[in-house]
């Protein structure tokens, strides 16, 4: 169950569908409930650039009532009882969360208070939203609900921690990536010609890609004339026409360069080109964009407190700044002295990251062990790997 789900494009969005369709193939029968409008069937062809319809493996059940629709209460209400309607069809009801998900909180509560099964991931910050969500436990007690919790990092569970206590456990499940379709090929040259950054995400004010220009304005006029910079940033969002204008205003659109979507074969390409990944926002709860660009070897420059922390760890695969002042000086820093980039390159082309669709899918059984057996139930795990349980 997900809010959210494409073809609106994003992070839990692909993550869901990923998700799904790897359980799928392996052997699970797997349903997304959603209240986002769109075909009854649906699989990623392109990637994030764009969403082709084709008969996918994984029926979706959809309740939204058009495109404009995809949270909405009316929606969420028609959804739950939809799924309290047909529970004896599912032996297991995972639920995706994000900040504001009325359908996965409501079927969270009426599929656990039932009996069935039932796992929620978090995959936001829920940062300003805490105390909402605090006062929201006082009175419905959802910390106590038998629910199996889980969240996508590290920096997403604290919250969620904080507010059930010991009443409940909160397992890391974090996003997948295939590791193969990142395959390193960065090479950085001691003095190389350019130094070539390069940032992936959605251009929405939460991703704070405006002020990664401004950013950006700053480290060009702190590094000599004969340090050039190139830098290209990929995605699309409301937030392009403030970009642009900006870019504009300050002459910077020879060195700047907007490229809207991309494919994920054409954003590994540009992650091959490239020497450094930037990830400037502040409220990142995993950033799949910089483990993926890390898998491609890229160092990774990203504030401390997110998702990136799980992955990152500072001086070694990239560094994790805590202001944007920091930012501006780790990355003049590194465009004064490549080999230390390159070192740092070197050992994330080497390294396997620490997190594939492998260990997720574990994850994801060994989750669904716990919640079955809260339940009296049995979990049969089918084609993917088990973990065992902590």
């Amino acid at each position: 169950m997900s809010d959210c789900y494409l073809p609106r494009l994003g992070g839990i969005e692909l993550q869901v569908h990923d998700l799904a369709r790897r359980q799928s193939e392996a052997g699970h029968d797997v349903s997304i409930l959603t209240t986002t409008a769109g075909p009854s069937s649906i699989d990623v062809v392109a990637g994030p650039s764009s969403v082709d319809v084709v008969a996918g493996p994984v029926d979706v059940i959809r309740v939204g009532r058009g495109p404009k629709e995809s949270i909405r209460y009316r929606s969420a209400a028609a959804g739950a009882t939809r799924l309290t309607r047909t529970l004896d069809q599912f032996d297991l009801v995972h639920a995706h969360t994000s900040s504001f998900s009325p359908l996965t909180f409501l079927c969270a509560h009426h599929a656990a208070r039932r009996g069935t099964p039932t796992v929620a991931t978090v995959h936001s910050l829920w940062a300003k939203a805490t105390p909402l969500f605090s006062a929201f436990d006082v009175f419905t007690r959802w910390g106590s609900w038998p629910v199996t919790w889980s969240a996508v990092s590290n920096a997403a569970a604290a919250s969620i921690r904080g507010i059930v206590g010991d009443r409940a456990e909160v397992t890391i499940l974090p996003n997948g990536v295939d590791p193969s379709e990142w395959t390193a090929r960065t090479d950085l040259a001691t003095a190389p010609e350019a130094l070539r950054l390069v940032a992936v995400s959605r251009l929405a004010r939460r991703k704070r890609i405006l002020q990664l220009v401004e950013i950006l304005q700053v480290v060009r006029d702190q590094l000599p004339e004969s340090v050039r910079l190139e830098v290209q940033i990929l995605g699309e969002g409301p937030q392009r026409p403030d970009i642009e204008r900006y870019l504009h205003r300050h002459d910077m659109g020879e060195w700047v360069h907007l490229q809207g979507r991309r494919s994920r074969a054409e954003i590994a390409d540009v992650l091959a080109g490239s020497h450094l990944f930037v990830a400037p926002a502040t409220l990142e709860s995993f950033g799949i964009a910089a483990l993926e660009a890390r898998c491609a070897g890229l160092p990774i420059v990203a504030r401390a407190g997110t998702g990136v922390e799980d992955f990152v760890v500072d001086g070694r695969e990239g560094w994790l700044v805590r202001s944007d002042a920091a930012m501006i000086d780790t990355i003049v820093s590194l465009a004064r002295t490549p080999d230390v980039l390159a070192g740092v390159a070197a050992h994330n082309r080497s390294t396997p990251a620490s997190i594939s669709w492998t260990g997720v899918l574990g994850t994801c059984e060994d989750l669904y062990r716990k919640a079955s057996a809260r339940h009296g139930r049995d979990w049969v795990s089918v084609g993917v790997p088990q973990l065992a349980t902590q």
